[in-house]
This record gives structure tokens, C-alpha cells and sequence, in this order.
């Protein structure tokens, strides 16, 4: 659903699944520094919003994903993931409870899967799932760590008057890829386990609950958490700026002494003080120090996820968000 934020001056639309809202307002770096600043907003209107209501909402949704949903507190946000019996990574949503319903926010086009899946396993829970993605709009403002704010679709116009100034996607990203947090269906794929990418984190987009009881998956998760060593961790690459491109997801990353490719790039952005930077999904036995080449870039590494135990570890970095 094309956004009426990009009829604001200075617009320009983004590509692919990003396209209805804007890539930037006419200075990306301009941008990145504002929300670093804590100023500004995001335009994801784009996303997929479903609503689930009824009693049994939350007791419901403790059973069925990765996040503790059980007494969840009113306006507590929260991220969790649908798995795989085999524990790889289904569906990824993040949301809010208001007292009355769950209204969560998910990718673009990610909705109607999620909410066939959901409506598989209603049996018979007091539960209600609704699409309501042309009514609810999705904003991001840098406070803390990222807040996400649900918008009557309506009144998205308003909102931006309020919160502005406005910030495209693309400077949302380099931070995002900064923190080292993952996007579902970019940094992953359909063979992706919770503990490769950091989703097992106390951070706004940890979206694994050690602490809960048997959920689908789950077997998979505790024995990568009590015994480490998963086949792969998501790494931050610093990517050589000297040519005026950036890799497209999906692409190999090779070892700079050659062999065979160490994994494959999700992410990549350009960032006002790293440069350019991309997420990655390498092979656990890759050395951490080892030089790395994409799309003819030479890459170096800085570990977000700990090869041996599958934690997000690398600290938070002062003035991000």
C-alpha cells in the first residue's frame, strides 16, 4: 500500500518490498545523523499489521511461538518468531498488546501466510485474527533503543507534521545493520535458527524466551543454547568504499585466499561514519579474523554472534539506537 508520505518534498520512493514508502528525503546521510541524534521518524507503513483479539490472545500465542506471552503487560512491545518443528524460522512479527487485542506488525506481504498459519491452530481458543494493515500504519522513532508507533492509516499525514523530520528507509537500515539485528527474509532464509542471527538477546528484537515452556522448535533452540556451536553466525562486514556500489542479497561471500564461498550477504547499507556495511550469514567454521571478499569488495569482519555459543554479543554501541 503505497505511502502519502511520499508525496512530502524531497521523496524518493524505494525498490522491491520497500517501494510504497520512501528510501530517503534527499540526504541519506543528513538522516541517519538525525535519528542518531533521536530525532526524526520512520515511515514503515508499508509493513503487514494483523490484529489477534479474544481472551485467549495471549495464553494462545505463549504456546505457539518463541516469546513468554503470558502476562504480557499492556503497551509492553515485544518481537517473537513462529518455528519449524525443526526449529528454523517460519514467521517473525513484533507487537503490542493494549488490554484488549495483539496488534503486530510484520514484512510486506508476510501477513496473509502468518494468519493462514494462525488460523490453522485457533482449534478452539477464544482468539480472532484480522488483517488490518489498511487501516494500521507502522512508524519507528529513535527512542531508547527504537520505538515503534501504531498509526491510523488516516492520519499518517498528521502524524509526520508531529514527529518530524521525516527519514527514509535507507538511513533506518544502516542503523538497523549497525546494531547487527536481523531482517526476516533478508539476513535469513528458510534454513535459519533463532541462535545463528542473535535473535537470542535481551535487545527490542530479541525474540527467543529462554525461560517458557514447549513450543514448537524448541528442542532445537535449547540444545544450539546448552551446547553452542550452530552452523552459522550472523557477522557484520565492513565493506571496502572505493567503489561506488553496494552487493544485493543473496550474494556469495569468499574467502579473500579463495575456496569455497564462507556464506552469503543479506543487508547492506551506507553508513554515515562506517561507511559501507552489510550483514552476513557465514559458515560457524569460518575464522573470525579472516579476510573476506563480496561482489569483488574486499570485507572485513566484526562478530555479532559468538561461533561457539550462538550469542549476540558484541556490545551496544554509545549514541546508536
Amino acid at each position: 500500500m503505497t505511502s502519502p508520505l511520499l508525496d512530502l518534498p524531497g521523496a524518493v520512493a524505494g525498490e522491491g518490498i520497500d517501494a510504497a514508502v520512501a528510501a530517503h528525503y534527499g540526504s541519506l546521510y543528513g538522516e541517519q545523523r538525525a535519528l542518531a541524534a533521536g530525532e526524526g521518524f520512520v515511515d514503515l507503513s508499508h509493513r503487514d499489521v494483523l490484529r489477534i483479539a479474544g481472551p485467549d490472545r495471549l495464553t494462545w500465542l505463549h504456546s505457539l511461538t518463541t516469546q513468554y506471552f503470558e502476562g504480557l503487560a499492556a503497551g509492553q512491545w515485544v518481537s517473537a518468531l513462529v518455528l519449524s518443528p525443526q526449529g528454523h524460522v517460519e514467521h517473525a512479527f513484533t507487537g503490542v498488546d493494549d488490554g484488549e487485542a495483539f496488534t503486530a506488525h510484520t514484512e510486506p506481504g508476510r501477513a496473509a501466510a502468518l494468519i493462514e498459519f494462525l488460523e490453522r491452530m485457533r482449534f478452539m481458543m477464544r482468539v480472532e485474527i484480522s488483517d488490518v494493515t489498511s487501516s494500521v500504519a507502522v512508524a519507528w522513532r529513535p527512542v531508547g533503543e527504537g520505538r515503534y508507533d501504531l498509526v491510523p492509516r488516516d492520519q499518517l499525514a498528521s502524524y509526520a507534521e508531529a514527529a518530524g523530520p521525516a527519514a527514509g528507509l535507507w538511513a533506518f537500515e544502516a542503523l538497523r545493520i549497525e546494531r547487527g539485528e536481523p531482517r526476516f527474509g533478508i539476513d535469513t532464509d528458510e534454513r535459519t535458527i533463532p541462535n545463528e542471527v542473535g535473535w537470542i538477546v535481551d535487545r527490542p528484537w530479541g525474540a527467543v524466551h529462554l525461560d517458557k515452556g514447549c513450543y514448537r522448535g524448541q528442542e532445537t533452540v535449547a540444545r544450539i543454547h546448552n551446547l553452542g556451536r550452530p552452523p552459522r553466525r550472523l557477522t557484520l562486514l565492513h565493506l571496502d568504499g572505493s567503489e561506488n556500489r553496494l552487493p544485493t542479497p543473496g550474494t556469495e561471500v569468499l574467502p579473500e585466499a579463495g575456496g569455497r564461498a564462507a556464506g552469503l550477504v543479506g543487508s547492506s547499507a551506507r553508513h554515515h561514519e562506517l561507511g559501507p556495511i552489510a550483514l552476513a550469514l557465514l559458515k560457524r567454521n569460518t575464522d573470525v579474523t579472516a579476510p573476506l571478499v563480496v561482489d569483488g569488495l574486499p570485507a572485513a569482519q566484526e562478530v555479532l554472534v559468538d561461533p561457539e555459543v550462538g550469542l549476540h554479543f558484541r556490545p551496544h554501541r554509545p549514541g546508536s539506537n
